[in-house]
């Protein structure tokens, strides 16, 4: 299992290593086409990899050991990684509006500089709900 990893990690590493060396290689001219393969050599390699790992799960599962864990227990970890991430990826869509309306409100009229940082900071909110949310979530018995 160890040789397995280490070759999993190798394998990402090259993922970000070889794209960026040809990137280099070819004048800095091919950024798209590095970043595509890079993008695809990394998630394929990632999927491989969890491929591979959760495979020693199931041998444990077929020989009738268990975890310890409940159902229960595993779909409140799983609301509670939904209600951060998806808070989290909302929050900074949200940050990334208000933000970029913010500047450029301000380049206009410098004096409603706290009025639009306000804005800003009820988008950041989300995210912190999200992520209240999720402790209530998991220290809810």
């Amino acid at each position: 299992m160890n040789v397995l990893m280490t070759v999993l990690f190798g394998l990402i590493a090259m993922t970000v290593i070889v794209p960026i060396a040809l990137y280099y290689k070819s004048g800095q001219k091919k950024g798209k086409e590095c970043l595509l393969m890079n993008a695809v050599s990394f998630f394929s390699v990632l999927a491989v990899a969890m491929i591979c790992t959760l495979g020693g799960g199931i041998g444990v599962l077929a020989a009738g050991e268990t975890s310890g864990l409940t159902v229960g227990e595993g779909l409140k970890f799983i609301g509670a990684a939904l209600s951060t991430g998806l808070s989290g990826i909302g929050g900074g869509i949200a940050v990334a509006s208000a933000a970029s309306a913010a500047i450029g409100a301000m380049s206009e009229n410098e004096k409603i500089m706290g009025k639009t940082l306000i804005f800003v900071a009820l988008a950041e909110g989300i995210a912190l709900y999200g992520l209240v949310i999720s402790i209530l979530i998991l220290f809810n018995s």
